[in-house]
């Protein structure tokens, strides 16, 4: 699964922003979410719900998304891999992509594929 999404990477993508920015995680209401995130409605992940991914570059809630899927944060211990989607033109390096995932991903041991 993980060479599949790699090999996302540089391909623009549509996402459904279903947390967007400075909305509560639902069921942990003290998790305040920092950047846009949500799903690709056409791409189902490794645990049978529509991939996740962040949406980086926009400092207002969104509804929905367009973008170029820029990195893959690879989970070591769950499940779940999730994208990372700027805006066309866009690029973010391994560091200020971790600066703007840590809200969620401190929780989880993971590696930023470029």
């Amino acid at each position: 699964m993980r060479e599949k999404l790699k090999n996302l990477i540089g391909n623009m993508v549509y996402g459904i922003v279903d947390r967007p920015l400075g909305s509560c995680h639902p069921k942990h209401i003290d998790m305040v979410y920092e950047v846009n995130y949500g799903f690709i409605p056409e791409m189902m992940a490794r645990d049978g719900e529509y991939q996740d991914a962040y949406f980086l570059g926009s400092d207002i809630p969104l509804i929905d998304f367009q973008g170029v899927v820029i990195a893959i944060i690879h989970r070591l211990n769950d499940i779940e891999d999730k994208l990372v989607v700027a805006p066309i033109g866009k690029d973010y390096s391994k560091e200020e992509i971790e600066a703007q995932v840590h809200f969620q991903e401190k929780y989880f041991k993971h590696i930023i594929i470029k």
